[in-house]
């Protein structure tokens, strides 16, 4: 745990409404506390923000996911940028632990927009001077900012996870749960030294997922099927008990983003699954809080970064070994 008191008063670390409990950690691993903001709304639903301390020549960190209510978050967000650029602060990052509307990525049908750009360009224009995001839903959005974007993976954090459970070597095997999450699983398969395998699907509309075929090896094997979110579970339940049919011996999922939505706890809870090993990019309510979710923190991953952001130092050891604090 970092120590209280970071060298640079300049360096600010303020924390928005969609995750304060994650925002006051990841201030704790810079070594500040976090900045004063008041949020408020007008009676119509207008959202107000005043920054209770002087920002003048700081170089600030915003911490918001732009997770539900997303619109809400996101307009949050823009009129906090606006604000510190008003108030002189030196730089704008902006942390996202989670990237909303990152599904809409590109056109898949005539007169469709790409709303994961919109946004960047919303941030862009509102003054903020670099993006720090986790396990963006496509690596490529990081190329619709003119700004920096520092992308940090997830799969080290989730990796420990099963590193101190013994699940590792070639009697388990990780599972993409499409063809475009094959680089994240062939990613967490080194940590664990682990065969992978994929699932191959079809998708007839929307959050609607049916397993076509496993390719790969599962029998007798340990699964874990990793991907970058969880939303209503549809896709992850079909493949675990998929994986079960073709003689998996058990079952555990890992993402890095449990956004849950709908029937999502009610689907896992009856599901073969074993275990959920998520990240706190997103905060879950009291009440999905079940005996099968298991939260790893990114708090550290982000401090560090943040800090090596500051010192110009290089991020990139973050990706390369399963983390742990490196002064």
């Amino acid at each position: 745990m970092a120590s209280k008191h970071y060298k640079d008063p300049k360096l600010k670390v303020f924390a928005l409404s969609s995750n304060e409990p994650l925002a006051a950690k990841i201030a704790e691993a810079v070594g500040v506390d976090l900045g004063e903001i008041t949020l408020s709304q007008f009676a119509d639903g207008e959202i107000r923000v005043n920054i209770e301390e002087s920002t003048r020549g700081a170089h600030v960190y915003i911490v918001q996911s732009t997770s539900f209510p997303v619109n809400d978050h996101l307009m949050e967000l823009l009129i906090t940028i606006d604000a510190l650029r008003r108030a002189s602060a030196k730089t704008i990052n902006i942390v996202m632990p989670y990237y909303g509307y990152a599904r809409q990525d590109r056109k898949a049908q005539s007169r469709e927009p790409i709303t994961a750009k919109l946004v960047a360009n919303m941030l862009e224009n509102a003054g903020a001077d670099r993006v720090v995001a986790l396990d963006l839903h496509a690596a490529q959005i990081q190329g619709f900012f003119d700004i920096p974007v520092d992308h940090l993976l997830g799969a080290p954090l989730l990796a420990n996870y099963f590193i101190d459970n013994n699940l590792v070597g070639e009697e388990v095997v990780v599972v993409s749960p499409d063809h475009g999450g094959v680089t994240r699983a062939r990613k967490l398969a080194e940590f664990l030294k682990a065969p992978i395998a994929i699932v191959d699907k079809r998708r007839p509309r929307p959050n609607v997922a049916e397993v076509m075929n496993i390719v790969g090896e599962v029998d007798g094997k340990t699964a874990v099927i990793i991907d970058d979110m969880i939303d209503t579970a549809g896709t992850i339940t079909i493949a675990a008990q998929a994986l079960v049919d073709r003689g998996a011996k058990d079952v555990y999922a890992t993402c890095t983003h449990p956004v849950l939505s709908g029937i999502a706890m009610e689907r896992l809870q009856k599901s073969v699954i074993k275990k959920v090993v998520i990240t706190d990019s997103i905060a879950l309510p009291e009440e999905k809080h079940i005996d099968k979710i298991e939260i790893v923190s990114v708090a550290q991953l982000i401090g560090e970064a943040i800090k090596r952001i500051h010192e110009n130092r290089s991020v990139s050891p973050l990706f390369n070994e399963t983390f742990t604090v490196i002064d």
